[in-house]
């Protein structure tokens, strides 16, 4: 297996442990920190599929460009734009109380939006697993 591959595995392996531990906050009520932690899925994800391509030095935090960046290998990643929209908006406002005007995130995030947050991750990731494990059989 070539080194862009393990890259890859490794970035996809953290996103899936990360995935479960989101699950776990889930069950915990912390669904601030479940959103938080679903962009990071992403993020992680994308850069894992990135890594698998060659590419080094993969900087930023916004799924919609890392996804842009994904799409120039495979048009399917395009297809995930909206989740991607979706995820990005808690990258900031999860983790400061000043991101949102008279509240905290731990007073602001419902179980139904960090559901869905756990459910647009596992979509990332499992576009993400079928390339890379296809790349890698190649």
């Amino acid at each position: 297996m070539n080194n862009n591959i393990e890259e890859g595995q490794r970035w996809l392996s953290q996103a899936q442990f990360d995935l479960e531990a989101a699950k776990w906050l889930l069950k915990g009520a912390f669904w601030w920190e479940v959103c938080f932690k679903c962009q990071q899925i992403g993020e992680k994800a994308l850069k894992a599929y990135l890594y698998a391509q060659g590419k080094r030095a993969v900087l930023g935090h916004s799924l919609l460009e890392l996804g842009r960046a994904c799409s120039e290998f495979e048009a399917e990643f395009k297809q995930l734009e909206s989740t991607y929209r979706r995820l990005d908006r808690y990258y900031i406002i999860t983790r400061y109380p000043n991101g949102l005007p008279g509240l905290i995130p731990a007073e602001y995030f419902e179980e139904d939006e960090a559901g869905e947050a756990v459910d647009l991750a596992e979509r990332i990731i499992a576009l993400v697993r079928d390339k890379i494990e296809a790349k890698g059989s190649e």
